[in-house]
């Protein structure tokens, strides 16, 4: 069996209208399956106006916008009209993106079918009640994250340190690797534009600190801010520039009120942005891989990231970027005093990201979990 005999439907709560870095792998990953000849199906909530468009066949499911951020969708589950095309297609392995009704009813209906299941983990989802005082919902989180994942037959995770998470959670004993690749001809050094900084009210020699990503506040957003003020209270000069949207702008804006907010960019826009950083920090600790780190990397800024799942993985401490005990507030304001007054120590980790960021190629990795499909395919077989 090759790629070209694979018939995937794959299922996604959130396939493209809304522009994130899980969404955006899995187009990738079907725009490498269909290069390679296999056939793809889609199947996920869609909305008038999409984020960006959709890379191959995406059949709409009835879903709702999710109370309380609206942005997102909520499916009901596969109707019978996704039904009927599910049997036309004739999938030979289903795919499945997220623990929501509408993965449950695929990893349902595959194990109906006797299909082979490769889950892809993209979050911790286990961490969200948290930033929203529900805590105490984190263990029922779990055991239905763990009930979802060992109905499947296998596991792809964006990173080993996460890997080791899911295996230590119990989630399957079947997990293997699905990293992140990057367009390097988009994210490089030279799309920093120092007109384009001046236009934000950045002088030259102004060292910037960037945060890049939905603003909501499973993202770190309160020890992002708690890191800034201490830096001021030692009084190191800087500037905040926040790249991204979401429900919690508000809130950001308060607590950060001399920062600059640009919104939602893309592409280019988006890639001069980040280069136009000086150093990226990413305290979130619900990443399981941290494509923004990456992505600052690639552009030459050093990054100060939380010592968990998925940034450890990335930044090597000391050459690329610094580590922090995630929630250190003293010690998240100490790595960016250290970068924001040493120009040498920024330059020299600046060209080490560089560096790292080249060995990340999407086809590469995306082969990765085309070979896991082949793999539990090819399980399945024998144990018939």
């Amino acid at each position: 069996m090759d790629l070209s005999s694979l018939r995937i439907a794959l299922f996604s709560g959130n396939y493209n209208f809304v522009k994130d870095g899980a969404n955006q792998a899995l187009n990738r990953l079907v725009g490498y399956l269909l290069r390679q000849g296999a056939a793809v199906r889609v199947y996920s909530p869609t909305t008038d106006h999409p984020a960006f468009p959709a890379t191959g066949d995406l059949v709409s499911v009835p879903s709702v916008p999710l109370p309380g951020r609206e942005e997102y969708r909520f499916a009901f589950g596969i109707m019978p009209a996704a039904k009927r095309d599910l049997r036309r297609f004739a999938p030979n392995i289903v795919h499945v993106s997220a623990p929501e009704m509408l993965g449950h009813r695929a990893v349902s209906w595959a194990r109906w079918h006797d299909l082979p299941i490769v889950a892809s983990v993209h979050t911790r989802f286990e961490t969200y009640p948290r930033y929203y005082n529900l805590a105490f919902l984190e263990p029922v989180m779990l055991a239905i994250l763990r009930r979802f994942y060992r109905r499947c037959d296998a596991l792809v995770a964006p990173s080993d340190s996460f890997a080791q998470i899911l295996r230590e959670q119990r989630m399957n004993y079947d997990i293997g690797i699905w990293s992140r690749g990057l367009d390097h001809e988009l994210w490089n050094p030279g799309r920093r534009d120092l007109e384009w900084r001046r236009a934000q009210g950045i002088a030259d020699d102004e060292v910037v600190i960037g945060f890049l990503g939905r603003i909501v506040m499973e993202k770190g957003l309160d020890v992002f801010a708690e890191a800034v003020e201490r830096l001021t209270q030692k009084h190191i000069k800087h500037r905040v520039l926040i790249v991204g949207e979401g429900p919690a702008r508000d809130w950001f804006q308060r607590r950060l009120p001399d920062a600059v907010f640009t919104g939602f960019q893309m592409g280019p826009d988006l890639a001069r942005a980040v280069a136009g950083m000086d150093i990226f920090l990413n305290p979130s600790v619900t990443e399981t891989f941290g494509n923004v780190s990456l992505e600052s990397m690639a552009c030459g800024i050093p990054v100060v990231a939380a010592r968990a799942a998925g940034s450890e993985d990335i930044v090597q401490d000391g050459v690329t970027g610094l580590l922090v005990r995630p929630g250190a507030i003293e010690g998240y304001a100490n790595a960016l005093a250290r970068l924001a007054t040493d120009h040498d120590f920024r330059a020299r980790m600046g060209q080490a990201g560089i560096a790292e960021a080249a060995k990340y190629e999407w086809d590469r990795i995306n082969a990765a979990v085309a070979e896991t499909y082949l793999r539990v395919i090819r399980n399945r077989q024998t144990r018939l």
